[in-house]
């Protein structure tokens, strides 16, 4: 803009010595249009013309020279007339008009007379000095008027170079007073982030020592149990063998009793036929013979009763011999086992071996917590109609089970096999099985036969286990035709499994080391309804556009501590829960909800890396009539975010533990909306907030003041 007013004004300067030359020339050829005057006439006007010269110099002399407005001299009025050497010819002045050069070579012959105000006032030629002199000061004011000219652009651009280097200096002023501010606020975060890493340090020092002792009182935990047991084990192992002599005894004691009644029978039959004949007693009625019987078999415990014992250790005290008998009464169940009703108990009984038991009426057996290692085929016989086992936490291994140990249940419904030490899935499992669990153990892969006939299955569980992409054939999971639970958490699978059931409706897959979601793998899943993918490896660019925008059922998914560093685009559009804690999040970019319907209503973004320039005001543009519950807690947000006042059903709002500063009026409440007041909890601890700086109407739209938590605040 000022280059170009300078230019204008140096083309203003150039129109203005032009016109000015052109005056001259103009000036010249009136001059010499009137030199046409008479020589006669010229003579007259000289003689008077003394008599004027001397009044206009005593005139001058006391008045000065005229200046014009602009403040130059007025040029006095001449005429040329021609000279002795110059003819005049009426009609032929237009040969003047050709250049100026012509009239200043003929300029010599013509003499020029000054042209007073008054027309009737005599004038005299003037001299050719004059003439020069006149054109001389006329060039000198020309130069004059180009010097002022340039002096005033100079000037001008003297100021504009003050008053560039003035907003120089004020612009370096401003940036080195916001660098300063800059680097006051970075020394600042640091310092923050030196503190929150301190204090997370030393909760993470806190949680190791703590799981470091809990691991400690474990472990001596375990040792006192294992040695309570291994001293229970040798008690039993001593009753058992004191039993079994027990058992030996009685019998070499009834063998006695036999022998011994045989010895008399026979003495008394020796005596009847030592005796004389008629004189042996009549006999009396024939009485029938009694068919030769064995001798009853000797009961053995659990099945002999407590008064049989009893007696039994009586007969042993009449015979004058002293024994040590242990009297044990468990009702035919193993110690530690109680029944009810029709369910059989034996939770941490330290058994050893799977109980034979003979209960038909038996619908849920729990052996849960026992050193059991092998389950044999004949295990269930005598109770087939069981609905219900619990066999966690013991020793089982896939060995030690038989191929027909549960194929003989026709009622089976839930099966539970956590904390074993399964290689594989059992075979020959019961088709009305419906729910079947085998976390923690060791299983190293899935087959297709695995879970053969299982078409009632509906809930299955294999965590903690050595599963991956690698070792699960996608065929595996064919034949579970109504399987709707999944979890598969705490395996190695780098990518989410193929083949999954067509009928799932929640899936989790927390604790892997999954990196991609691909575009075909929630394919033949589309009643998919909740994904769980928390903890583990995935990147906002590796989750494909297309893998599952397309679901209308899925509403819940759960990304929580991935690597992401932005909100996933291209998310389900019947999606309501999303959760997002423990990222890297940066930015929540414009748009990304808006092509969900009905909406998004739960958004969980604590504990990210959000900060002042992170959230655009298109951000949650499609949920501001959906929102219920935002989350934003644990960031670097120096402000509320735009968008919120906005959201007409918001419940639940937290913004604590960032680095926000004041709260403006429109910030978190509309003014203008003139409905019911939908914010039951806001939440703004632990920020930069002074709350005497917070207006009355700024928390206008939530329901109760006691909800809104302010308090404890950071020090500036």
């Amino acid at each position: 803009m000022a280059e170009e007013t300078e230019a204008k004004l140096h083309m203003a300067a150039c129109n203005q010595r032009n016109w000015m030359r052109w005056w001259l020339v103009v000036a010249s050829l009136w001059l010499l249009v009137v030199l046409t005057v008479s020589d006669a006439q010229a003579k007259i006007r000289h003689r008077n013309q003394d008599g004027e010269i001397r009044r206009g110099k005593r005139k001058r002399d006391g008045q000065g020279l005229r200046r014009a407005r602009a403040g130059h001299s007025r040029p006095p009025k001449i005429r040329l007339v021609p000279g002795p050497g110059i003819p005049v010819v009426p009609g032929e002045n237009t040969l003047f008009m050709e250049s100026y050069k012509n009239l200043q070579e003929q300029q010599s012959s013509y003499n020029v007379i000054p042209v007073g105000n008054d027309p009737g006032e005599p004038v005299s030629p003037l001299t050719q000095d004059e003439i020069q002199r006149l054109l001389w000061r006329e060039e000198e004011e020309h130069r004059e008027e180009e010097e002022r000219l340039r002096k005033k652009d100079e000037a001008r651009k003297k100021r504009r170079k003050q008053r560039k280097e003035q907003a120089e200096k004020q612009r370096k002023i401003v940036e080195e007073r916001r660098r300063e501010e800059e680097e006051a606020l970075r020394l600042q975060v640091e310092k923050e982030e030196e503190e929150w890493r301190r204090v997370m340090e030393e909760e993470r020092r806190q949680q190791v020592e703590k799981r470091r002792q809990e691991e400690e009182d474990r472990k001596r935990k375990e040792a006192a149990e294992r040695e309570a047991r291994e001293k229970e084990r040798k008690l039993e192992e001593e009753r058992w063998r004191q039993e079994e002599m027990l058992r030996e005894e009685l019998l070499a004691l009834v063998e006695e009793e036999e022998e011994e009644e045989e010895e008399q029978q026979e003495e008394v039959e020796e005596a009847w036929l030592r005796g004389d004949v008629f004189e042996m007693p009549p006999k009396g009625p024939e009485e029938p013979e009694k068919p030769d019987l064995f001798p009853a078999p000797i009961p053995r415990p659990p099945a002999a009763t407590e008064d049989e014992l009893k007696e039994m250790v009586a007969e042993v005290e009449e015979e004058g011999e002293e024994r040590e008998v242990v009297v044990v009464n468990r009702g035919g169940l193993p110690p530690g086992c109680y029944i009810s009703d029709v369910t059989l108990t034996c939770e941490n009984a330290k058994l050893i071996y799977f109980p034979p038991l003979a209960i038909p009426e038996l619908r849920s057996l729990s052996l849960e917590d026992n050193n059991i290692s092998s389950i044999p085929a004949e295990a269930f016989n005598g109770i087939p109609n069981l609905e219900w086992i619990n066999l966690k936490k013991n020793k089982l291994t896939s060995a030690g089970i038989d191929a027909k140990a549960f194929k003989g249940l026709k009622m089976l419904r839930r099966l539970y096999l956590d904390g074993n030490l399964l290689e594989a899935v059992p075979a020959n499992l019961p088709p009305t099985l419906q729910e079947l669990k085998i976390s923690e153990n060791r299983l190293r892969g899935i087959n297709k036969h695995s879970f053969q006939d299982l078409s009632s299955l509906v809930i299955l569980e294999l965590e903690g286990n050595l599963l991956s992409e690698g070792n699960v054939d996608p065929l595996s999971f064919t034949p579970l035709k109504q399987l709707s639970y999944l979890r598969l958490g705490r395996n190695h699978f780098r990518t989410i499994p193929q083949g999954l059931p067509v009928s799932l409706l929640e899936l989790y897959l927390e604790n892997n080391l999954i990196e991609e979601i691909s575009e075909t793998v929630f394919n033949q899943t589309l009643s998919l309804n909740v994904v769980s993918l928390r903890h583990n490896r995935l990147e906002e660019n590796r989750i494909a556009p297309l893998a599952w925008i397309n679901h209308r059922n899925l509403e819940s998914i759960d990304l929580s501590h991935n690597h992401l560093y932005l909100v996933p685009s291209y998310l389900p559009r019947s999606l309501v829960h999303l959760v997002l804690v423990g990222n890297n999040i940066e930015r929540i970019p414009g748009f990304v909800f808006a092509h969900m319907d009905p909406g998004l209503e739960y958004l969980y973004l604590s504990y990210n890396k959000l900060d002042g320039e992170a959230i655009e005001p298109e951000s949650f543009f499609g949920s501001y009539q959906s929102m219920v519950e935002l989350c934003l807690d644990h960031n670097q947000l120096v402000s509320v975010p735009s968008g919120i006042n906005e959201m007409t059903n918001l419940h639940f709002l937290r913004l604590n533990n960032n680095m926000i500063r004041s709260i403006p009026d429109e910030g978190i409440c509309d003014p203008n909306h003139s409905g019911d007041t939908t914010l039951v909890a806001l939440r703004l601890e632990n920020n930069y907030i002074d709350p005497q700086k917070i207006s009355p109407t700024a928390f206008s739209c939530v329901r109760s003041s006691s909800s809104v938590v302010l308090k404890p605040q950071k020090t500036k």
